[in-house]
């Protein structure tokens, strides 16, 4: 090795350790100062001053956010080149100037921060080599093979997902280049990489970053054999459910995170426990001011308790390396990339209650809280049902099972809010299970008791608190002013037509999609903790209660603007646009000269 080569080698070397723990103390102590920082900035622009209810400020601040965001939104290949450079720190993949002019063929918003969810999920890849991406990607079970603008698949699933994936990707696979997709076809995600070795593989794109000058710039991708040098992959090791699903997800989160320190020592099911009370620690307010930190279980120890994912998924199948794999969702801890949903893209009326019925005027709807779905959520058993997420909401805003457990702190499967530890709740006393019962309406079709028993739908454990209603279908769903949206087994298949709709999505997730940076939680939907202590301050405010006037022009207008925006970047074109994009990112990470392709025809 010459001198200059060693010199480049051990300054390159050194930047990579200084980065990995810059970028690592940063990560451990993240969640902490945004939140502190986003909740100033809402209390400094919050109307009506200090008196204002705290979801008039966070409503507030969701719409200067909003705001903000559509300042960004350009028009001109050379505005969205130099933008992406700005915030990428990087040249544009080849094909990008195509890609642009696709968008706009498409009319879609080219907002430079809409992609975000690409560049959180590809960077740890820029830590792995070109030639090992393409190895596992070529021997994935489950893969859509990309060679000469024509496609195959390989592998199949229980549903549809592969061939509407197939479709999806048709529809522009005349511009794309040479590759191999692999899937997940599962509805859990798969790669939970363990915390230190995603610092060191972000860190290693932060620190490759502007390692280009324009002169060595390439812009033709390589081209791919149909299989490369199968005999020296070595195929990764994927965990079963043989020990908790949180002792598996664990090793993903910062060393002194709770999720990866602490243990919760209730898990008998017996009483809810205490932990419910953990939520306080996320909030100055009562209500969600940090979406991402709210869900993330790394921050969220309770929740292996009370979270079907986590208590018992329905199937395990995880590796702690590193490895390609797209999907339609993830818990942050995991490291698959997202791709819109098959269900998405299929538009099966039973999500989407059709192309054309969104809904009617708001001022028609009834002032309902609606919700009908199955026990799912993983396997709820005889002695861990009462941690499951559905079962809860469902209790929870049931007026019954809340008078039976007046005069006590909590219910079968859930915990009452301590209201004199939030201002922002109180005013609900004895008379909350009536105001549950005049405009609540949730219920089961399916209860899925694991094992299954002979009346299949329903489940001898759980009778005693729910009854099976009778379903109803999406388009008359729309009928109602506030529809709640749950995690079942991952995420739900419902969200996006609910955004579409004229009525208002109440959200309650761990789960991350595709569209995450593209909405803005109070401006766009209204999001609830996944423990729901904020449930009844939310139906307070907007509702209102026992004569005290609600919010409804507020639920009315995020209703209208969500739907509005959705309209503007969830569309099918949206996905297309979204897709090439992200594919055209990937590409160049799995050719051997990535660190000189780019677009730089603009310079």
């Amino acid at each position: 090795m010459s001198l200059k080569r060693r010199y480049c080698s051990l300054l390159f070397s050194a930047v990579i350790f200084v980065v990995v723990i810059i970028h690592g103390f940063s990560l451990a102590t993240y969640p902490f100062q945004r939140i502190i920082r986003e909740t100033d900035d809402a209390q400094r622009g919050s109307p009506g001053g200090a008196a204002a209810h705290p979801v008039d400020k966070l409503i507030h601040g969701a719409k200067q956010k909003w705001e903000q965001l559509l300042s960004k939104q350009v028009y001109h290949l050379a505005d969205a080149s130099r933008e992406y450079r700005r915030r990428r720190g990087r040249h544009p993949p080849p094909g990008f100037d195509q890609w642009f002019f696709f968008a706009q063929e498409k009319e879609a918003v080219i907002i430079e921060d809409l992609f975000d969810q690409i560049y959180e999920d590809l960077s740890p890849y820029w830590g792995m080599e070109p030639k090992a991406i393409r190895r596992y990607a070529q021997n994935s079970h489950l893969r859509i093979i990309l060679r000469n603008h024509t496609q195959i698949s390989v592998g199949h699933t229980g549903v549809n997902w592969l061939e509407t994936w197939m479709d999806m990707i048709g529809t522009i696979a005349e511009r794309l280049p040479d590759m191999d997709i692999p899937l997940n076809g599962m509805d859990e995600s798969r790669i939970i990489v363990p915390w230190e070795i995603m610092a060191v593989s972000r860190a290693k794109d932060t620190a490759l970053q502007w390692l280009l000058g324009p002169p060595q710039a390439v812009d033709q991708y390589m081209t791919l054999l149909d299989q490369e040098e199968v005999n020296e992959y070595i195929s990764p090791t994927f965990l079963g459910a043989d020990k908790p699903y949180w002792e598996i997800m664990r090793r993903a989160c910062p060393p002194n995170s709770p999720g990866r320190t602490s243990n919760i020592t209730h898990l008998n099911f017996t009483n809810p426990p205490p932990e419910f009370f953990n939520y306080r620690s996320f909030s100055n307010t009562g209500y969600i001011e940090d979406l991402e930190w709210s869900r993330d279980p790394c921050w969220r120890p309770e929740l292996q308790a009370l979270h079907g994912s986590f208590i018992e998924p329905v199937s395990t199948s995880t590796t702690h390396e590193l490895i390609p794999m797209f999907g339609g969702s993830k818990l942050a801890v995991n490291s698959d990339i997202l791709i819109p949903p098959a269900v998405y893209w299929d538009d099966d009326p039973t999500y989407s209650g059709g192309k054309d019925n969104h809904g009617g005027p708001w001022a028609d709807k009834k002032d309902i809280v609606f919700w009908r779905g199955i026990a799912s959520g993983g396997r709820n058993r005889r002695d861990t049902w009462t941690g499951f997420q559905r079962h809860r909401f469902v209790s929870m805003l049931n007026g019954t099972q809340v008078a039976l457990a007046n005069g006590t702190p909590f219910g079968p499967n859930f915990r009452l809010p301590d209201y004199q530890q939030h201002n922002a709740l109180s005013g609900l006393d004895d008379t909350l299970s009536e105001f549950l019962n005049n405009h609540c309406d949730l219920g089961f079709l399916d209860l899925c008791c694991f094992p299954r028993e002979k009346d299949e739908n329903n489940c001898s454990y759980t009778d005693a608190y729910f009854s099976l209603l009778k379903g109803m279908s999406m388009k008359e769903q729309y009928a109602f002013k506030y529809l709640p949206d749950i995690d079942g087994n991952s995420f739900s298949g419902r969200y996006r037509a609910f955004l579409l709709s004229t009525s208002l999505p109440i959200k309650a997730t761990l789960y991350k999609e595709w569209h995450d940076s593209r909405l803005i939680p109070w401006a766009h939907f209204v999001p609830v903790d996944s423990l729901y202590m904020d449930i009844y301050g939310i139906l307070r405010y907007f509702i209102g209660y026992k004569g005290l006037g609600g919010h409804d022009r507020q639920a009315e207008r995020i209703a209208m603007d969500g739907k509005a925006w959705a309209e503007r970047v969830l569309r099918k074109e949206d996905m297309q646009v979204y897709v090439y994009r992200l594919l055209l990112e990937y590409a160049r990470l799995c050719d051997d000269r990535r660190d000189n392709l780019a677009f730089v025809g603009d310079l």
